[in-house]
């Protein structure tokens, strides 16, 4: 492992000294799609080869890896909001083949703002719009079908973090799973976050916080509580650094004690 490093940190090396960065993203696409075959198992590999940040500035392969393992081989769905390299056409999209490579079955999906086509290949398929425009997001949908996974590493914008959850979440089969990335702009101002009050519910890791009371709405004695869309709809939520994992399934389990919200 540390000798494949090695060799990876010499040729980005290279690539820096000789080529353009448009010249040395197309260089990575061929080296990833080349080499990415014989480290499908390995999301780390897989992304410092494609160039994305969610190993190296981010510690976030290992979660991954760990949630995703039960759809590695499966024919999947995945979408992913975000594909980096701002307005030029022909940059980003690392994250885009490190999926495609580490689920060689899946079809991978993603949504920008600008126009990415040029970054389109097999089983790669990307659409121009924004992350809270519910009529683009509907036509998107309706081609992808039910997705398995979809990740938001969008805008990091608050409102259009939870608002975006609000309107893809349903729109994942039984049984899969929302990734939220960089959820530190929870916590700054320019990002619509917020470090002095910890408890505005504006902001996307409070909407996040107030979800997991849902897992236990069984429990709840408020007879007055009315449930929520959400409630029955997740089992399980996971925080980690800069990352949230939500998965979807039928949260049904009655309590062995309060009945209809009264005990």
């Amino acid at each position: 492992m540390k000798k494949e490093n090695k060799i990876i940190s010499k040729i980005k090396d290279r690539l820096k000294q000789r080529l353009s960065t448009e010249q040395r993203t197309s260089f990575r696409r061929k080296l990833t799609n080349l080499l990415g075959p014989f480290v499908s198992n390995d999301l780390s590999m897989l992304a410092k080869l494609s160039g994305t940040d969610k190993a190296g500035a981010h510690a976030y392969t290992q979660h991954y890896m760990q949630h995703f393992l039960p759809f590695k081989n499966k024919k999947l769905a995945l979408l992913e909001i975000g594909v980096g390299g701002y307005s030029h056409p022909k940059l980003g999209g690392g994250s885009l083949l490190m999926w495609k490579k580490y689920f060689p079955k899946g079809k991978i999906y993603g949504v920008d703002i600008y126009d990415k086509s040029a970054l389109q290949e097999r089983r790669i398929k990307i659409f121009q719009g924004s992350q809270v425009d519910q009529q683009f997001l509907e036509k998107v949908t309706n081609e992808t079908g039910p997705l398995d996974i979809i990740i938001d590493d969008g805008s990091h914008v608050n409102k259009h973090v939870i608002e975006t959850f609000k309107l893809l979440f349903p729109k994942l089969k039984k049984g899969g799973i929302y990734v939220v990335e960089d959820i530190q702009t929870s916590y700054w101002e320019d990002f619509g976050g917020d470090s002095k009050n910890l408890q505005n519910p504006a902001t996307s890791m409070n909407f996040f916080k107030s979800l997991t009371d849902g897992l236990n709405y069984q429990e709840i004695t408020d007879e007055n509580y009315i449930e929520r869309s959400f409630d029955k709809m997740i089992t399980s939520i996971h925080f980690y650094h800069n990352l949230i994992f939500i998965h979807k399934g039928e949260n049904l389990e009655a309590s062995n004690i309060v009945k209809n919200h009264s005990r």
